[in-house]
């Protein structure tokens, strides 16, 4: 089979070079749906998951859209209903008008184009209460209690002060840093938000999510539900009749390493036209997309970034579950809720499944929490929430990451090999668009939390932002 890949794949790289020769874009129509999605969505959780103002959405959260912004904070093609804490936005020559609506315990949830008002109370929600507990009385890391200690005098207190104002005070005014947490020892010694922004303020995590996600299915392989190498359990589209189907070779490992060999639907200038986008922004079934792609390699051989493959890894998850009450329990009753994570929501599409590709809405402190668990090799409060094995796996580079500097795990991002000699090199981390950085150094017993709402080419480096948090640590002494 492999012999076949590299013919077919030169046969869509050419059809490619053709469209982009193409004087007309034939996804035109769908760049707008998924524009006017793109703000629905990110006004809806803007006003009602992050309770922020108009004002503050369209200068950060709807920033990095450019001129495709339509209207301003003043008014525009869009139209706001607080009694529903929903939004639409577009209509007639702006394309077709997008809904978006606030649901109890995930966030804002997009509709399809043909949905109004009325179709509100068929989306998904979780009523699920949450421990009954004060964080604010709880101790840290479980609730906010006792959560800051004095900088150890072992440490420079003013490189760490430089190190903040080097995150903050960027010198392209694309790189808007919302909040930065450095936790070491397991306390936090430097916190620090942005006007406009709190400890409470939740934002998008973008690819963050992908992280969550991935634990979550550790949960389960931990459990013997799940196995890493055996193929998915997914019900492939469209169903092939005549002859076995290449794609139920493809394992949980390979979604997880970013390696199906799927078509890469989110590539080639095609994010904000179709594939993820129409889940992400439109209303679209973030499961039916995923597994309605073609093979065009040999599973584990080439190294793809997509979205597709994280949701193919959370339908698999799904299918261990019992019902679609105990998939949505799951993540509040299995992590969020043991650790602490109260201020964290996993949004889904519209028809209940999670999206931890992309959406999920949090905190800096929140995220600290999840980074301390992995920091603590899975161990919370005396208890194993999460195996050793899982977490090194995570850090295991993807062997098909090996001609990128091996910079990629299982959901984890890792220090490429070409900055292997200024970081540490078992040093990793989340990484979500517009600069969500969840950083895990166990060499210095150290975990950073970086919030942004990054805009244009955004660029901020998360290993040069460990470097300067690292100049205010001691040298390491040499080996004897």
């Amino acid at each position: 089979m492999s012999k076949l890949f590299p013919s077919l794949l030169l046969a869509i790289l050419s059809v490619t070079s053709l469209a982009e020769e193409e004087s007309y874009d034939y996804f035109l129509a769908n760049r707008q749906l998924i524009r006017n999605g793109v703000q629905s969505l990110l006004t809806c959780n803007g006003l009602y998951t992050s309770r922020r103002n108009l004002d503050q959405i369209f200068a950060q959260e709807l920033a990095y859209l450019g001129e495709h912004v339509l209207g301003d904070a003043t008014g525009g093609p869009y139209t706001l209903y607080p009694r529903e804490q929903a939004i639409s936005v577009g209509g007639d020559a702006n394309g077709p008008a997008v809904i978006s609506a606030f649901r109890q315990g995930i966030g804002c949830v997009v509709m399809a184009p043909n949905m109004t008002l009325s179709d509100i109370d068929k989306l998904p929600k979780l009523d699920m209460p949450y421990p009954k507990s004060d964080p604010r009385t709880l101790p840290w890391p479980q609730g906010d209690a006792n959560a800051d200690m004095p900088i150890p005098a072992t440490l420079n207190a003013e490189a760490l002060a430089q190190a903040s104002n080097w995150a903050f005070d960027r010198a392209t005014e694309e790189q808007d840093t919302l909040s930065l947490l450095i936790i070491h020892q397991g306390k936090i010694i430097h916190e620090r938000y942005a006007q406009g922004i709190d400890q409470s303020t939740r934002t998008r995590t973008w690819s963050t999510a992908k992280s969550i996600g991935a634990t979550l299915i550790g949960m389960q392989v931990d459990a013997g539900k799940m196995s890493l190498d055996t193929p998915v359990d997914i019900d492939w589209l469209p169903a092939v009749s005549g002859g076995e189907d290449p794609r139920k070779a493809i394992t949980l490992r390979q979604l997880l390493n970013m390696t199906s060999g799927l078509y890469p639907v989110d590539s080639f200038n095609m994010e904000y036209a179709t594939g993820s986008g129409l889940a992400y922004w439109a209303g679209a079934s973030s499961v039916d997309g995923a597994r309605n792609r073609g093979l065009i390699r040999e599973p584990g051989s080439y190294w793809e970034y997509e979205n597709y493959d994280t949701l193919l890894a959370v339908k698999a998850f799904k299918n261990t579950l019992p019902s679609n009450s105990a998939y949505r329990e799951f993540p509040r009753k299995r992590l969020l809720d043991r650790i602490g994570m109260r201020n964290t929501l996993l949004s889904a599409d519209r028809f209940g499944d999670f999206i931890l590709s992309s959406q999920a809405y949090t905190n800096a402190r929140d995220l600290g929490r999840f980074g301390l668990l992995y920091l603590n090799d899975g161990m919370w409060n005396g208890e194993r929430l999460i195996s050793s094995d899982w977490i090194s796996f995570s850090r295991a580079p993807a062997p098909a990451s090996a001609s990128r500097g091996n910079d990629y795990g299982a959901q984890w991002w890792l220090v490429p090999d070409d900055r292997k000699d200024e970081v540490p090199a078992n040093a990793y981390s989340t990484a979500g668009n517009r600069g969500q950085y969840v950083i895990i150094d166990p060499e210095h017993d150290l975990v950073i939390v970086r919030r942004g709402l990054d805009y244009g080419k955004q660029g901020f480096n998360r290993w040069d932002l460990l470097r300067e948090v690292l100049k205010a640590f001691p040298e390491s002494p040499e080996p004897s």
